[in-house]
């Protein structure tokens, strides 16, 4: 297993499922298959392979830093756990732009939270909340 051409071929993968969540006001139906089920669930499968492969072989756990950070040092593992960050990441943008259709939050509001989404997903979900926080206070003191 050569795991930088799998770690490329992720890498461009899940850039399908960003482009389709980018496209979610002209073809909301594909971004939702593509970006929030179709790649997330590819990946999750990619993830559960590898793990299932090479978690007895590699060293390591998750009781310790160091332990994780061991785990870590066998390269299929390293692997799995960018291909979990891939697919989290576009699980919660995907969850964002969803979300955001639903409640009637303008697309342009969201696009810029994607990109933290993207790079960083935790801090996309915080600062969307965050807008979502603000929306509803500033709906309130219109009201």
């Amino acid at each position: 297993m050569d795991t930088e051409l799998m770690f490329g071929a992720a890498n461009l993968f899940v850039l399908a499922g960003w482009a389709a969540l980018l496209a979610s006001p002209f073809a909301p139906r594909f971004a939702d298959i593509v970006g929030g089920a179709a790649v997330p669930l590819l990946l999750a499968v990619a993830y559960t392979g590898l793990v299932l492969a090479f978690w007895t072989r590699a060293e390591g756990g998750f009781g310790s830093l160091a332990d994780v950070a061991t785990l870590f040092q066998t390269p299929q593992m390293l692997l799995a756990g960018w291909i979990h960050y891939l697919a989290y990441d576009l699980f919660v943008g995907a969850w964002i732009v969803r979300t955001a259709r639903r409640e009637g939050i303008a697309f342009w509001m969201v696009v810029p939270l994607l990109v933290p989404a993207f790079l960083f997903g935790p801090v996309g979900y915080l600062a969307f909340s965050a807008l979502r926080a603000a929306l509803v206070r500033r709906s309130a003191v219109a009201a």
